[in-house]
């Protein structure tokens, strides 16, 4: 720590994002990238871009990227907001909406850059449990709260909650702003966005990160009431008036306009998921019926901790997070075939892998 440094900086714990490797030769499923390239037509976008209108800013308004997603989602370039990545969204949305005289409610496990803006913004937050097997149930949310969010899929349990368990949540609270964060939701659950226009309290996120894999160009976006969008926007322009730039903005349009190439690698990864999941079960691993591209997984009795461990040192890197709760649980990001059967083959040459449990 410097002595330069606000108390509230000396005080923050940051989020700590998943390893990424500077050697070769990792096969990496730790930090939920989609293992196919872009869209090639977000690909030509790229590689024909004049590189000489560099010299000027990119659109602050990002308005052609704003129309794209508002014409896919079926609603109105008013109810659309771009940031850099869905966390700077996420920023923007717990500086805007959060700071309240009440808490701001979370599932107990979920996505860890939550408190993390707590801290950074100065926000009080409640955690709520999540049942058996991680199971998030909105009913346990009290209608008084400075508001609500969660992950839909959560992270990193992998788990969904139905569109109508989000719906009967937004019809009882409808005094503090309710954000479902759908970082995963195009791997198999339905997305809360054709209730922006009946719920003005409703935001929704997401990111061209997974699905669209254009998580090296940082663009994420929400939709929601126009007030909602307001307020975001005196934030962001309070902050960064120029969030993404001209690749990241034209890239992402011809991403999210090529429909048939998105249907299609996200139908492998799906695919790839249940197969994962049935061969790490045929010897010994349990995991969560899961929406998202990753796979949350324990084994009958070999420590995560282990496992993560005898993974690297066969360079293959797999999440670990040792909160007590989550701690004898893998996060297992969907790669390729290929490399989901290299995972499958390695851990079946695991020493102890077939062994009984005899505790």
């Amino acid at each position: 720590m410097s002595k330069y440094w606000s108390d509230a900086i000396q005080r923050l714990t940051p989020y700590v994002p998943g390893e990424q490797p500077k050697e070769s030769g990792i096969t990496k499923l730790n930090t939920n990238e989609n293992p196919y390239p872009p869209s090639p037509k977000a690909a030509a976008v790229i590689s024909d871009f004049d590189t000489g209108r560099l010299r000027l800013y990119s659109d602050p308004e990002c308005s052609q990227l704003k129309d794209a997603i508002a014409k896919h989602f079926n609603v109105g370039s008013n109810n659309v907001f771009v940031g850099n990545g869905s966390d700077e969204v996420l920023a923007h949305t717990f500086a805007t909406f959060f700071r309240q005289d009440l808490p701001l409610l979370m599932p107990e496990f979920t996505y860890s850059f939550y408190p993390v803006y707590c801290d950074l913004y100065d926000i009080q937050s409640q955690k709520i449990p999540l049942k058996e097997e991680f199971v998030l149930d909105l009913e346990d949310y009290p209608e008084e709260n400075g508001g609500i969010i969660f992950a839909n899929p959560n992270a990193p349990t992998s788990r969904a909650v139905e569109l109508n368990e989000i719906e009967a949540l937004l019809q009882r609270n409808t005094e503090s702003v309710v954000v479902v964060d759908e970082a995963y939701v195009d791997f198999g659950a339905k997305s809360a966005i054709e209730l922006t226009s009946k719920y003005p309290n409703l935001l929704v996120i997401q990111t061209f990160s997974k699905s669209r894999s254009l998580a090296g160009m940082r663009v994420g976006y929400a939709i929601g009431h126009e007030d909602l969008i307001t307020g975001l926007e005196m934030v962001k322009n309070s902050f960064n008036s120029y969030p993404l730039d001209m690749l990241a903005i034209e890239s992402s349009v011809a991403a999210i306009e090529d429909v048939d190439y998105f249907e299609e690698t996200t139908q492998k990864i799906i695919e790839t998921r249940e197969w994962t999941a049935d061969r790490l079960a045929e010897f010994g691993f349990i995991s969560l019926p899961s929406k998202t591209n990753f796979l949350f997984s324990r084994h009958r009795f070999l420590e995560a901790a282990e496992l993560m461990g005898y993974l690297r040192s066969k360079k293959i890197l797999v999440r670990y997070f040792s909160k007590p709760g989550i701690d004898n649980y893998l996060r297992i990001t969907i790669g390729t075939p290929e490399e989901m059967q290299l995972l499958v083959e390695t851990l079946e040459k695991h020493p102890d892998i077939f062994k009984m449990d005899v505790s």
